[in-house]
């Protein structure tokens, strides 16, 4: 049975997950617009009036730095960060979920440090009322506030998901686990990515 698109693009799913789907969204529409649209707008009043109208690069610069923070947690839920897991199959089971919260804390002790480091530089902004050296001269903190909630965020999802594991393990709930941190299969990817699978019908 086909998904619908609503579904596809917003399926049920526990809310730390949602909240960071959405804020992946936000992160996909700061992209087209801090960066796509601006950029666009500069080229085209060089073009008319052989100056720019905005100040696209400086602001399309900060458009990234904030997107990536607020798509961190949303690649953590999704599982799409790398992980070399070429000989995590050879392993017995025990092993296998040893590796997969080693790798799920280690994750998330590298998030609370992000987070930390990142709240220790938009205070120093802030105390500083620090702005850019260019025209614009744009606030500090008010891109960097934007990037710190993407991090915090990601730290918050990165601790969740092995206490969550944990208890999933504690309650012998062996699917449920490999579902929150377990490594992704080849068929696995293949839904996350949109391809659908051949079915019995459609086999050769």
């Amino acid at each position: 049975m086909q998904k619908s698109g609503l579904t596809r693009l917003l399926p049920s799913e526990a809310w730390p997950q949602r909240v960071s789907r959405l804020l992946a969204w936000l992160a996909g529409a700061i992209v087209l617009v801090g960066c796509s649209g601006l950029i666009t707008i500069d080229v085209i009043t060089r073009f008319l009036f052989r100056r720019g109208m905005v100040e696209s690069f400086e602001i399309s610069g900060y458009a990234l730095a904030a997107c990536i923070g607020l798509g961190l947690a949303f690649a953590t839920t999704s599982k799409a960060h790398v992980r070399v897991d070429i000989l995590l199959d050879a392993f017995p089971r025990p092993v296998r979920v040893a590796c997969d919260l080693l790798a799920s804390i280690s994750l998330a002790l590298v998030a609370l440090a992000l987070a930390w480091f990142c709240w220790k530089t938009l205070a120093q902004s802030v105390s500083m009322n620090a702005k850019s050296v260019s025209t614009l001269q744009m606030p500090m903190a008010l891109p960097q506030a934007i990037w710190w909630i993407g991090i915090f965020w990601f730290a918050c999802v990165a601790v969740l998901m092995p206490l969550q594991a944990a208890l999933r393990l504690l309650a012998r709930d062996a699917a449920g686990f490999d579902a929150l941190i377990g490594s992704l299969r080849v068929s696995e990817e293949m839904a996350q990515a949109g391809v659908e699978q051949p079915t019995d019908a459609t086999k050769p």
